[in-house]
């Protein structure tokens, strides 16, 4: 006991390692716990702000809104996602070439190409927010509820990317505890705002919906501020100075090269979402859209520490081709896929046992929890499957290979997922539950397809 207590103290610790020498388990282990909470904290933004808009008056409305939102969002979380790939990559390189210092200097570059793109994107989100939720199939009473929601959360784009970048920079280095911590401690913040700015306090007024766009901004802004501090002033292995941001085209010209396959990758997965989305609400109506919603942001919820698992893949591959040690990093991948698959299947049986009691802590709406229990039942039958793809995603993105998945993806949802879901839903008239049932599908293809890719090992000869 002793043993495995001193153990987690070193994941928590936040220390230095060298992962292209230590145990390989050791390695998985030390990342993957650190990662897998804090992407457990990102999903509980969108189930706090879900479980009280789901109890405002307007809850139907309210909780459409907040789904509809963050598939919009997830464009921009492709965004930060593809830019911490190369972040990520190019770090953990480095790192493995014992060169904190160019490690450090491709980090200012990111950051400095990311803003630019996503200052602008959030800018047309703010001016067209209502616009935006008719387009994906929100009523124009609801779209009006909703729209102050949509234009802060658009709004606070380029917060969301500098939390994503700034922890795929850290991942990159190895130091997944600070990424972990600023994610705790915008949540905490974002826990107590929302319940204050929702309902009012004092001379706090009661802003509703309003007020959870707020509370998630603040929150998020608070994390962002600790990574900065870290990152610009704290003695850490990577550390920023204000030369650094000075552009470097040939550094920038790496950036585009391992991002922009990346974006692609994450921007062809989220707009297979936001069609499946617009799919749900023109053939089930307000209720199956909420209720899909409400399946989505659970799946999410235990999906995401899944995907902080795999993210260990990511800086494993990366560090040890960089000390080329190309065994070890297949073989790191290997050993993450092992325990990733082992928590998909515990995450499995919780879904399909206790579906009913985790939809009803959102909605009490009888409408709404049978969809959300029907697709929450249907997707979790693919976990397994999404456990593996993950890793082998993330393997190929740590090698700064973001081709590969960028076309699996491309196959997988577009020439696949969404023309049986279309298929399902409107040919065969089974409606959102044949948008339910096109999504293990397609992600047991993407994972057979990558598997496959995986092991030809073209991904070993990439350099970046």
């Amino acid at each position: 006991m002793t043993k495995y207590i001193e153990f987690l103290k070193k994941a928590f610790s936040g220390e230095e390692t060298d992962f292209t020498k230590v145990n390989i388990r050791s390695a998985v282990l030390l990342l993957a716990i650190p990662m897998m909470l804090e992407m457990a904290m990102e999903s509980v933004f969108a189930l706090v702000d879900l479980y009280f808009v789901g109890h405002l008056k307007e809850s139907g409305f309210a909780i459409q809104t907040v789904g509809l939102t963050e598939s919009v969002l997830s464009i921009m979380y492709s965004i930060a996602i593809g830019m911490s790939m190369a972040a990520t990559a190019l770090v953990a390189r480095r790192i493995g070439e014992k060169n904190p210092e160019q490690a450090s200097r491709s980090a200012a570059q990111v950051l400095l190409v990311s803003f630019t793109v996503t200052f602008i994107l959030s800018l047309l989100g703010v001016l067209y927010a209502e616009e935006i939720l008719i387009l994906m199939g929100s009523k124009p009473e609801a779209a009006a509820y909703g729209k102050n929601f949509t234009r802060i959360m658009m709004g606070s784009s380029t917060i969301i990317m500098l939390l994503f970048l700034i922890n795929g920079i850290f991942r990159g280095a190895g130091n997944a505890m600070i990424a972990m911590k600023s994610l705790w401690i915008a949540n905490i913040a974002n826990i107590i705002l929302c319940p204050i700015l929702i309902k009012g306090l004092g001379p706090v007024p009661a802003l509703g919906l309003t007020g959870a766009a707020l509370a998630t901004t603040i929150g998020r802004s608070i994390g962002v501020i600790y990574q900065l501090y870290h990152l610009l002033v704290a003695d850490t292995q990577i550390r920023i100075l204000i030369s650094y941001f000075k552009p470097n085209y040939g550094l920038i010209k790496s950036i585009i090269k391992i991002a922009t396959p990346g974006i692609f990758q994450f921007v062809i997965a989220s707009c297979s979402w936001i069609f499946l989305a617009e799919l749900v609400a023109t053939t089930g109506g307000e209720n199956a859209s909420a209720g899909y919603q409400t399946a989505l942001r659970l799946m999410m919820f235990f999906m995401l520490p899944a995907w902080g698992l795999s993210n260990a893949a990511s800086t494993l591959v990366g560090q040890n081709m960089g000390a080329n040690e190309m065994l070890r990093a297949e073989q790191s991948v290997m050993k993450t896929v092992k325990y990733n698959v082992i928590f998909m299947l515990i995450v499995s049986l919780i879904f399909l046992f206790m579906g009913n009691f985790l939809v009803g802590f959102f909605t009490q709406e009888t409408a709404i929890k049978d969809f959300a229990k029907n697709a929450l039942q249907i997707m979790s039958i693919g976990f397994i499957f999404y456990g593996i793809g993950m890793v082998m995603i993330n393997a190929f993105n740590g090698a700064g290979d973001t081709w590969t998945p960028t076309w699996v993806n491309l196959f997988g949802f577009w020439l696949f997922q969404i023309p049986l879901a279309y298929f399902l839903s409107k040919y065969l008239d089974l409606g959102p539950k044949g948008v339910f049932i096109s999504i293990p599908a397609a992600e047991t293809l993407i994972t057979i397809v990558a598997f496959i890719l995986f092991k030809k090992g073209k991904w070993k000869t990439i350099k970046v």
